[in-house]
């Protein structure tokens, strides 16, 4: 029984001992880890966003031009087929079919209305042949009546006064019944011509309607325009233009075909990040279809509005980034990441964000290896690391986190707080506008 509890006292001591050389050892590996060193070289600030490729200049694939009419300017047209995206395609090549049925429905109803018409105009100018001839034979035959009233009066001139008075009186009765017939006749036959001039313009107005249908008919069948890949059209809400979507007077275009040689990155920069941004920038671009392969570009362009993307509350500026040169492996709407470089220094000092500690009167400063609380002067920085002005040489050892018993340490560098508040100073007086 006691060499029972000998050897478990053994154990437990043993257990406990190895329990302390483990913590001791993971306790020196954690302290090592809390350190770093201020490193010194080339220091690049930048902003980093993602972008897709579009082609800086492209050929629109347009459906047929929808002519003056507002009937047929105000239809939207469905796209019937279309070739899949990416194709490769020569000038003339089939792109697209339109869907024609209820147009060619239209045109059939039209064709149909055109040619009642036409056989109503020719009944009509029958009609009006039955009512102006007989009006037109009495006016030349009352003419007749007249002439030979005259002659009448002409022979009687030997007769007495009597005759002559009466043939007279025959003469001037048959020229009111001329001008008479004559009255009559002129509104009639004005009457029959606006029929048939009505009748004729709306045979012209249906017969021009059937030939702009059957002009935007020929149409419906699209081809390209020219040598290229082609690439669907991306509506105003971003979904691509396919097989379903429809084309209007107002946006004919069913595909584009982008111009492969020159692309641009477009990019939406943060409102927070977009003063930093200057048009001619270099830029390190990636794509994530070839991540070991590198590209340059340069910034092309920065919106001067804001504006907000879908699902996000954020207000972002559109920038367009240029790549340099050309490559075949580029191709429109793959993803690039972008690293726009804001500035560059040569020679800088700069340690981790995280080394960086700041009190409440707004002075700066981190915790060294010796035991020193350093003041220091804090210029640009990255998204991980921050240029020290003054107050550090590269090589010293820093924590990267608050130490235990900070108030151990010594505080040195003090002659830096003028040239800090003096800094902070200037900062202020140039946000402000002064």
């Amino acid at each position: 029984m006691k060499k029972t509890l000998i050897l478990t006292g053994i154990g437990f001591i043993a257990a406990f001992l190895l329990l302390y050389v483990f913590n001791k050892v993971t306790s020196k590996n954690n302290t090592s880890e809390l350190y770093t060193e201020v490193q010194n070289g080339e220091f690049v600030i930048s902003v980093n966003v993602v972008g897709q490729l579009i082609a800086e200049n492209s050929t629109d694939i347009k459906g047929p031009t929808f002519g003056q009419r507002r009937d047929i300017r105000s239809r939207h047209i469905k796209i019937q087929d279309l070739i899949p995206e990416g194709t490769i395609v020569n000038k003339g090549d089939y792109v697209a079919e339109l869907d024609r049925t209820e147009l060619e429905n239209t045109l059939k109803d039209q064709r149909e209305v055109l040619k009642t018409l036409q056989s109503k105009i020719e009944m009509k100018k029958l009609d009006t042949a039955v009512v102006l001839n007989p009006l037109r034979d009495g006016i030349r035959n009352q003419r007749f009546v007249i002439e030979e009233a005259g002659i009448t009066l002409l022979n009687s001139k030997y007769e007495s006064p009597t005759i002559i008075r009466r043939a007279e009186i025959q003469l001037n009765k048959s020229k009111r019944v001329l001008e008479q017939k004559q009255r009559s006749y002129k509104p009639k036959s004005a009457q029959c011509i606006n029929d048939i001039y009505n009748q004729k313009y709306s045979i012209s107005r249906v017969s021009q309607r059937v030939k702009d249908l059957e002009e935007l008919l020929e149409g419906f069948t699209i081809t390209s325009p020219a040598n290229g890949m082609v690439i669907y059209k991306k509506e105003w809400m971003g979904n691509k233009r396919k097989i379903g979507s429809t084309i209007s007077s107002y946006d004919r275009v069913v595909a584009i075909l982008p111009d492969l040689s020159s692309m641009i990155s477009k990019t939406f920069v943060s409102e927070t990040d977009i003063s930093k941004i200057k048009k001619g920038l270099n830029v390190n671009i990636t794509v994530n279809a070839f991540p070991k392969k590198g590209f340059k570009g340069t910034v092309l362009s920065i919106a001067n509005i804001g504006e907000k993307l879908q699902n996000t509350s954020d207000k972002v500026f559109e920038v367009q980034i240029k790549t340099g040169g050309s490559d075949p492996l580029l191709r429109p709407s793959m993803t690039t990441i972008n690293k726009i470089i804001v500035k560059t220094i040569d020679d800088a000092v700069y340690v981790p964000v995280e080394c960086v500690h700041t009190g409440v009167d707004s002075i700066s400063y981190v915790y060294t290896k010796n035991g020193d609380k350093q003041i220091v002067l804090l210029g640009d920085s990255n998204e991980k690391n921050i240029v020290i002005e003054k107050g550090l040489i590269s090589g010293t050892i820093v924590y990267l986190n608050n130490p235990e018993s900070t108030e151990k340490f010594n505080l040195i560098g003090e002659n830096l707080i003028p040239v800090i508040k003096e800094r902070y100073k200037e900062i202020r007086a140039e946000n402000s506008g002064i």
